[in-house]
């Protein structure tokens, strides 16, 4: 008998400990298209409260410039040669940076994409904005701010980045519902303050009468923004720009932006780090989760989820 209540004793011990067994601890590379912008702080600040839940390491890494393709893949292929178990990556380029993946892939490396996605999309799961739904509110809220009747202005910024493509796309098409609305320029500011700023000169030079602008991410947006308030524009020319930098966000405060469409960065690299762990854990994973998008003015502006929003938790 004794014997017997011993062998029960240690099959609740075992069966004890394998319930409160630790979860395998992983290493995720996350890769955004750059360090340089308060955006990807912010989707630094998601992937890090992922991985902390999770208990898994988040290595983070990118390049300075969101053109600099070579320098991801090289990035990349060091995350590939270390042999991490994840990369959570934004793309710089839609098509360059396939091959990268698919190496990784054939690693048996799990590789999710957040921001900015591939073509074609190898990945397990793509976390992001619809852009072009983004570029169509952009395109009715310019429309809405000019009176729908005028000339319009169109800042994307870098030509093969998936995400700048389909905010254009967006916005022309959004634009289509206005007639009496002209998109009499299409300027790339090259994800660079100075080139907004340059780019924006030439449209107002060349259109005088220019009603409003769409700068389709932050630095176009601040570079517009510098020169409306240099001019003394500040809403005469109505801009609408994409994002929610704090400088952005004071902008908007003073009167030089109307409208900010926000996406919510945080959520992207929170969900990427969990879709990542989950494809680790053998877990069915969505191939694609939109993280939604919107609409930012001072009318909306102090609401508790506009703020919540606006000023996501810090990353370390």
């Amino acid at each position: 008998m004794r014997s017997l209540w011993l062998i029960g004793l240690c099959g609740l011990f075992l069966v004890g400990a394998t319930a409160q067994a630790p979860k395998k601890s992983y290493k995720i590379a996350v890769v955004p298209k750059s360090v340089a912008f308060d955006f990807w702080l912010a989707v630094k600040a998601g992937a890090e409260k992922a991985g902390a839940e999770e208990g898994v390491q988040i290595i983070w890494k990118g390049p300075s410039d969101e053109r600099d393709i070579a320098g991801q893949r090289a990035i990349l292929e060091n995350f590939i040669t270390q042999r991490v178990d994840a990369i959570v990556f934004a793309a710089c380029d839609a098509r360059a940076m396939v091959p990268v993946a698919q190496k990784a892939l054939k690693a048996g490396i799990k590789v999710i994409t957040i921001d900015s996605g591939l073509e074609p999309d190898v990945s397990l799961c793509f976390v992001a904005t619809d852009n072009i739904k983004g570029g169509r509110i952009a395109a009715e809220t310019l429309a809405k701010l000019i009176g729908y009747e005028g000339k319009v202005g169109l800042i994307p910024f870098v030509p093969g980045a998936a995400t700048s493509i389909q905010r254009e796309k967006g916005f022309k098409e959004g634009l289509k519902k206005f007639p009496k609305v002209k998109l009499v320029a299409t300027l790339y500011s090259e994800s660079d303050v100075a080139k907004g700023m340059q780019v924006t000169e030439n449209m107002l030079t060349a259109h005088p009468d220019l009603k409003g602008i769409f700068a389709a991410n932050e630095p176009g947006a601040i570079g517009a923004a510098r020169v409306l308030q240099a001019r003394k524009l500040s809403g005469k020319v109505k801009l609408v720009a994409f994002d929610a930098a704090p400088t952005e966000i004071k902008a908007l405060q003073e009167g030089t932006i109307q409208a900010l469409i926000v996406q919510n960065p945080f959520r992207m690299g929170y969900e990427g780090v969990k879709m990542a762990v989950k494809a680790l854990r053998g877990e069915k994973i969505p191939k694609r989760i939109d993280t939604g998008v919107t609409v930012v003015t001072m009318e909306n502006f102090k609401r508790p989820e506009i703020q919540r929003l606006l000023f996501p938790p810090k990353a370390k």
